[in-house]
């Protein structure tokens, strides 16, 4: 017989594990975050967990308050004598951090990974990371999902002629490709040369995109001045509109101002970073339902090749 399990939840990812609850039919955990005057806080568990299979759902978006919950709730639960520990972490965060890519800087994705493995971590399921190679910094097996299976049938929704899909940097060409080749659209791409993080300086279309319905396809938006810049830069290449489809909605400041301001027909999300501010050009799509059948199937040891479109 297999063990039972039980989900809870990290203080900013607590709408994400309700609705994974709901669709699994069971009550999310209750667990304790008590908070001190100087910053410092504790996790605790309400209910017992011996035994169990624990799933504990956090995205690890900054500030850093949320990826030190997930690793004293890993903790606690380690404590407690939980028989095996899930990180169901729908937003990796440092992610961008992945390699040296100048002289004596970190690596902070492979740190969070060695934390999360300190911690206790037995799984780690998470979703469209910046760069599929950080799966090999973990020692535990990893479940990387992908938001294709909730954009694809939202992308066929709107019945778009003439449509390519496009990549507002060189990086993410592979992702963008999948999509091209699934809906055999052509591809363009953008080169984009940055004066600083955060800050792009020039940027230059290749392909063609007049008379065209772009669908521009990323892992994150965090100021949105990449993405805007592609959007507007493709309409005066001639589009007639143009998308952006995102996985997190990092969204930093400027960032809302900027969408609501640029050419962009829709900015559309997942949601697996909260994200409250007034944009009327943003889509949000849940992930819960697909981070609900694979728990489901990790707990009943299935296979989750089905959840891949591409």
């Amino acid at each position: 017989m297999l063990p039972p399990f039980k989900i809870f939840a990290g203080t900013k990812s607590e709408y994400m594990a309700k609705e994974i609850c709901s669709d699994l039919g069971i009550e999310l955990g209750k667990m304790n975050i008590q908070h001190f005057a100087d910053g410092e806080f504790e996790v605790s568990f309400e209910e017992s967990i011996r035994g169990c299979e624990v799933y504990l759902v956090q995205s690890t978006f900054p500030n850093s308050d949320n990826l030190m919950e997930l690793l004293l709730m890993i903790d606690a639960a380690k404590r407690a004598s939980a028989a095996s520990i899930i990180a169901v972490i729908p937003y990796f965060g440092w992610a961008r951090q992945d390699r040296k890519d100048k002289p004596r800087v970190s690596i902070a994705s492979k740190l969070v990974a060695d934390l999360l493995s300190a911690a206790g971590v037995d799984r780690v399921i998470t979703m469209d990371l910046h760069a599929d190679q950080i799966q090999g910094f973990f020692n535990v097996p990893v479940d990387h999902l992908y938001g294709s299976s909730v954009f694809m049938p939202y992308i066929e929704s709107l019945k778009l002629e003439d449509m390519v899909i496009a990549t507002p940097d060189v990086g993410g060409a592979k992702r963008a490709n999948t999509y091209a080749k699934y809906f055999d659209v052509p591809l363009v791409l953008c080169h984009k040369q940055r004066a600083k993080v955060n800050v792009v300086a020039s940027m230059t279309v290749i392909g063609d995109v007049k008379d065209k319905n772009v669908i521009l396809i990323d892992d994150m938006v965090d100021t949105a001045g990449t993405i805007t810049k592609a959007a507007d830069l493709m309409l005066k290449e001639g589009a007639k509109s143009v998308r952006a489809l995102c996985s997190h909605a990092i969204m930093s400041d400027p960032a809302t101002d900027r969408v609501n301001e640029s050419g962009l027909t829709e900015m559309i999300f997942t949601n697996s970073i909260p994200y409250t501010k007034d944009c009327k050009k943003c889509t949000i799509l849940s992930v819960a339902g697909l981070l609900a059948d694979t728990i489901r199937r990790v707990h009943e040891n299935q296979s989750i090749s089905s959840q891949y479109l591409i």
